[in-house]
């Protein structure tokens, strides 16, 4: 307690101004239409940075003490950079002035070339222009899952059992959340090639959480107990089940774990199983996050057997030059596409119109990307859209600095549903209970990936051999959202929705 009135003290009366000046936040805006500016980059003195996120928001964390010259610099594609001293900054709102080069101004280019001309350069220079070598990049990666229910009815036709009732239906129906949400963010370094071929990368968790409502975990497996002790009390330990829907058919052995064994046993394979799992929690976390990462990065352009085929399999596509405008230095093309040929995406890329480099690409589906429906049974791959943002590295290659990918789902069944239990080790007929009922569900899943690469070196198989990978991080669990968490770190600004998380406890 003397400790926190003494910081208490330290904070009013002695550095007000430091501390003032340990982060800086505010909102991107465009200077005609006043909207936000997403994909922003923010740097101190074009070193340290971050992304403005899709709502133009960012955080940016300062060292404690400025030197006067010390300054704020923003840019973004189709934009005047702007550049502000940090010292007295106080605003909340940043806003860039548009800056477009017309057509008729190509002059300005050593050669006008047609867009399919442009296109085909693109094509030519992947290889050189993009970095497949071993990199080590400090990185913030967040995904987030939103799951939701449209329709969730069952209806019992049948049950030997009397405690598999139509009320006992209804409540594992309540119990599963009609929204819920899930979201993990970690900071790391990640060492390897970016690349599909080569598997081998290594990842170092420095801090992660995850924020998710636990209540919703604990209800369902509340009456995961329930319908355990049911099964325990009439089904017979050496049967199985036999599940139907219309005449698909399919047998399934009963899981052991579902009868109680020898308490002493139990409770010793309780404990092993905790200590377990205790061990390969951390190693999973961090194999899981890499996989996820991997994933992210290797859905790109760049990559010939990626299905963003608007380079690799241009003929698909129609290309049109917009206009030309500039980033930094350069000049860049905008070029939007559209899809010919039944190819799936439309979307927009920038090029360097110095070495035909694509800086930014802006991607969206324009048909489901996978759908059936058969039998009452559905599936429907709805949504795919993302952005990816390149930067120059120390080999003069581009790297990833930022990358943010969308994905949409949609899973209907409507079907009936029988589940019989036999046992063949008993006398007279095998059929021992049946539960049968129709069954309609359509779910929904969305999730969201992003991914900002702070510092990007390059490094060699010796320096990737030396850093040996140790899983020693799990996520901290958080019920809502704990800006307090992230201080003092870089990382791409939450969106509303997290921001405004709260589990039902709170």
């Amino acid at each position: 307690m003397k400790l926190f009135y003494l910081v208490l003290a330290v904070f009013i009366c002695g550095v007000p101004h430091t501390v003032a000046q340990r982060s800086v936040t505010a909102r991107v805006i465009d200077s005609a239409s006043q909207k936000p500016i997403p994909f922003a980059t923010v740097s101190v003195n074009k070193s340290i940075g971050v992304i403005s996120s899709e709502s133009g928001d960012f955080t940016l964390h300062l060292k404690d003490q400025l030197d006067k010259d010390d300054s704020l610099y923003i840019s973004c594609l189709g934009y005047k950079e702007k550049t502000i001293q940090l010292i007295g900054f106080k605003d909340s709102l940043i806003a860039l002035k548009p800056k477009i080069i017309e057509l008729d101004e190509v002059f300005l280019l050593n050669k006008n070339y047609t867009v399919d001309e442009i296109i085909a350069h693109v094509k030519d220079s992947l290889e050189k222009n993009y970095d497949f070598d071993m990199l080590k990049q400090k990185l913030f990666f967040r995904k987030s899952d939103y799951s939701y229910i449209d329709k969730k009815e069952a209806t019992l036709t049948k049950s030997s059992i009397p405690e598999f009732n139509q009320a006992f239906v209804d409540s594992l129906l309540y119990a599963v959340p009609d929204r819920n949400s899930d979201h993990t963010e970690f900071l790391g370094e990640f060492y390897g090639k970016v690349t599909p071929d080569d598997p081998n990368t290594k990842l170092h968790i420095i801090k992660a959480s995850r924020l998710y409502d636990k209540d919703n975990e604990m209800s369902v497996n509340a009456l995961t107990d329930k319908l355990q002790r049911i099964i325990r009390a009439h089904v017979k330990r050496d049967s199985y089940f036999k599940v139907k829907s219309g005449w698909i058919g399919t047998k399934t052995e009963i899981d052991s774990s579902l009868f109680g064994d020898d308490k002493a046993r139990e409770a010793e394979a309780v404990i092993e199983e905790r200590q377990k799992q205790e061990e390969e929690r951390k190693k999973q976390f961090l194999q899981y996050e890499k996989r996820s990462l991997a994933k992210l990065q290797h859905h790109n352009f760049i990559f010939k057997k990626s299905d963003l085929n608007f380079i690799h399999k241009n003929r698909k596509y129609e290309f049109k030059l917009e206009n030309i405008t500039t980033l930094h230095d350069y000049i860049v093309y905008k070029i939007s596409f559209q899809p010919r040929h039944g190819a799936d995406y439309k979307g927009t890329l920038y090029v360097n119109a110095d070495d035909f480099a694509v800086i930014r690409a802006d991607y969206e589906n324009v048909k489901p990307i996978q759908k059936f429906s058969l039998l009452g049974v559905s599936y429907n791959e709805h949504l795919q859209e993302g952005t990816l943002l390149y930067e120059k590295n120390s080999r003069d290659k581009y790297a990833l600095k930022y990358i943010e990918e969308k994905h949409g789902r949609k899973v209907g069944f409507k079907r009936p549903i029988k589940i019989i239990e036999k046992n063949k080790h008993v006398k007279g007929r095998r059929k021992q209970n049946e539960v049968a009922g129709d069954v309609h569900l359509i779910l929904g899943y969305n999730d969201k990936s992003e991914m900002i690469v702070f510092e990007s070196d390059v490094i060699n198989e010796s320096d990737f051999e030396r850093y040996k990978e140790e899983p020693g991080v799990v996520p901290q669990y958080l019920s809502e959202y704990d800006p307090s968490f992230w201080e003092g770190y870089n990382i791409i600004e939450p969106n509303a929705a997290i921001k405004e998380f709260k589990s039902v406890e709170n």
